[in-house]
This record gives structure tokens, C-alpha cells and sequence, in this order.
């Protein structure tokens, strides 16, 4: 694999690189990915205003950030599924079903975390 005998700076260079790569690619080719960075676009300074306390302001940030790194492992397995074969597999299908899941359960925190603080 390219890059693996990289070390210190040039290694977490590569690393910022590549993942640039990764949120661009998601972006062009993911409407929930794109609806999702719209949620913590509103949903950051929201949080940062309605927190009353530092903790309260992390728990309603990170549980709509955790939405977003949920969908990219989500997109990630889709990816790598699709990959493997477009024919129709009840493993393949299980797999991305279980992926959609974990978002929904990550939308479902972010709801409570933000109730229970608002409320």
C-alpha cells in the first residue's frame, strides 16, 4: 500500500490529504452526507448558543458530529460492498441495511442529547 513507510510529518500529511479526498468524494457522491453537513452547520453555532455549560455545549456539538462520522463509515461500507459485487446478495444487502441503521441510531442520540438539554 502507497504511503505506509511514511513517518512523523509526512505521515499525518498524507493522512490530512487523503482524508480530504475521502469528505470530497462523499460529498459529490452522497445526498445523506450533504443533508447531514447542513445539520452541523446549523447545529454548531446553535449548540455553542443554547449550551449553558462547557459539557452541555460538547454534547450537543459532538452528537451531531458523531452523525456525520457515523454516515462516512456508513458510505464507507456501501462503498466497499458495492465494490465487491452489484449483484444482489442478502449479506451485501444485510450489510448496508445494519450501515443505515447506525445512522438512524446516531440521528435518534442527537435527537435525545438535544432534547433532554433543551427540555
Amino acid at each position: 500500500m502507497a504511503g505506509q513507510n511514511l513517518k512523523g510529518w509526512s505521515r499525518i500529511k498524507a493522512a490530512f490529504f487523503n482524508s480530504s479526498k475521502g469528505f470530497k468524494a462523499t460529498w459529490i457522491h452522497e445526498e445523506a452526507f450533504r443533508q447531514e453537513v447542513l445539520l452541523l452547520v446549523i447545529g454548531v453555532p446553535l449548540g455553542l448558543w443554547l449550551g449553558k455549560t462547557g459539557v452541555e455545549k460538547a454534547l450537543l456539538l459532538g452528537s451531531v458530529l458523531l452523525v456525520l462520522i457515523v454516515e462516512l463509515l456508513n458510505t464507507g461500507i456501501e462503498i466497499v460492498v458495492d465494490r465487491i459485487s452489484f449483484e444482489r446478495h442478502e449479506l451485501s444487502g444485510r450489510a448496508k441495511d445494519v450501515g443505515s441503521a447506525a445512522v438512524l441510531t446516531s440521528l435518534v442520540l442527537a435527537l435525545v442529547v438535544w432534547l433532554l438539554i433543551l427540555l
